[in-house]
């Protein structure tokens, strides 16, 4: 039989799936346990990959997809810190998605890395993040917003002809219900403008993952998944590591790290940051699907095909405090660059062998006095209680995999903490050829 007598029965059983499989809405969601799903959605997510046999996936649009790094020393979302997180989050321009890390969401005592795990800061972030985001379109994602993500594998799988969406686990195995509309969104069509695609905390390590509703309904968001490595004291406890978030957006796998390496700068500290960052390659993994493996995420951070690595990565300048600051005050961003250890690590093959960062164009993020935080640490000879730090780009973004264009690198000016906010904006289209 020809290709064209077959086309009406393809029809034919598009329309029939369609009809079968409806459900009430874009955002309808059914419970997924953290073990797999059941028999029925295995079989339905059987049906829906051979459908995509027969319907190749939709070439990916441009997407600009925002990325910001901030270690927060602690500090709770409150007061004006809206105002801040406005400017950071440079919504005059706004992108597509928003992949937002934070270190030190929580202080790092000994009752929040050992005891268990508290949602409530993040929360308080997410939340505040959500109202940022969303703010002319009210707040409907404050629901939503009381149920952390979790869970090492869940499925939030979006089909936009199917009109299916799965449902994602939260820390209690519930599953995430979105609120009902209420009158004015209804009437007027309206809801919020971006919604949470994943959140992942471990002590203080967090990551958020925001995407415009729009692009949730026009394409796949599939196989989304979350994994933590705790890799700080005795190499197994959470104070430092990273969390990661795995995603599908039209069949090209996209992967988010956010870490928090180990401090300090004493020479053979960066041999300690490399191990940790050798640690999170070796044990970060993202479960597959049993019944659809060719389907499902990849098991490793490089078996992605897009990866975006960010956080406090704590490498330093390896220079004399006085003459770093000399470089500084003259703006001379290309001199101080060659003492930059995460970078002389790099060339010398160390870590982060064929990673990609932007050229920082940028004063150092860390570290800033608590008695000034328009000054370095240690800076002030009147403050002698304070602590010398050797200002250092503490906090970085660095990229693999073909199909990623950086479009800016900088940093924010916020002097919520002792760190600077670090952001890049990424341009991203089509599947990868990788």
């Amino acid at each position: 039989m020809d290709i064209e007598t077959q086309k009406p029965k393809v029809l034919r059983l598009g329309k029939w799936f369609k009809r079968k499989h409806k459900r009430d809405g874009p955002f309808h969601l059914r419970e997924v346990s953290d073990g797999g799903e059941d028999e029925g959605d295995d079989y339905l997510d059987s049906v829906l990959f051979r459908s995509k046999e027969m319907a190749p996936y939709v070439s990916i649009d441009e997407l600009r997809i925002f990325v910001g790094t901030w270690n927060v020393a602690g500090r709770s979302p409150i007061g004006s810190l809206a105002v801040d997180l406005e400017e950071w989050l440079n919504l005059k321009d706004a992108a597509d998605m928003y992949v937002l890390g934070f270190q030190e969401i929580v202080p790092l005592k000994a009752r929040h890395v050992i005891g268990a795990e508290d949602p409530t800061e993040a929360t308080n972030w997410n939340m505040l993040i959500g109202k940022t985001l969303n703010n002319k379109y009210g707040c409907p994602w404050l629901v939503p917003m009381l149920n952390i993500i979790s869970s090492n594998s869940y499925h939030y799988a979006g089909n936009p002809d199917s009109r299916r969406k799965k449902s994602v686990s939260n820390l209690n195995g519930n599953p995430l219900r979105e609120r009902p509309r209420n009158q004015h969104d209804r009437l007027n069509g309206s809801g919020d403008q971006y919604k949470l695609i994943a959140s992942k905390k471990m002590v203080g390590v967090f990551v958020s993952v925001w995407m415009k509703s729009e692009l949730l309904k026009k394409y796949c968001i599939s196989n989304v998944k979350v994994c933590s490595v705790a890799c700080g004291i005795m190499g197994c406890l959470g104070n430092k590591g990273a969390v990661s978030v795995s995603m599908s957006i039209e069949g090209t796998s996209f992967c988010f790290i956010v870490a928090h390496l180990a401090s300090g700068e004493k020479k053979g500290d960066e041999v300690r940051r490399n191990y940790q960052v050798s640690e999170i390659f070796r044990r970060t993994s993202f479960t597959r699907s049993p019944q659809n493996d060719m389907s499902s995420p990849p098991l490793t951070i490089l078996g992605h095909d897009r990866i975006l690595w960010l956080g406090d990565l704590n490498y330093r300048l390896c220079l004399e405090d006085s003459f770093a600051r000399q470089l500084i005050k003259k703006q001379d961003w290309r001199a101080l660059h060659e003492f930059d250890q995460l970078r002389r690590e790099q060339r010398d093959g160390r870590v982060f062998q064929g990673w990609k960062e932007g050229s920082i164009d940028f004063a150092p993020t860390y570290k800033y006095s608590s008695h000034n935080f328009n000054c370095y640490s240690g800076g002030l000879p009147s403050r002698s209680g304070e602590k010398q730090r050797t200002p250092a780009w503490c906090d970085r973004i660095l990229w693999y995999g073909r199909g990623i264009k950086q479009l800016s690198y900088f940093r924010s000016e916020s002097k919520f903490s002792d760190h600077r906010p670090v952001s890049a904006l990424f341009s991203t289209q089509g599947p990868s050829d990788r």
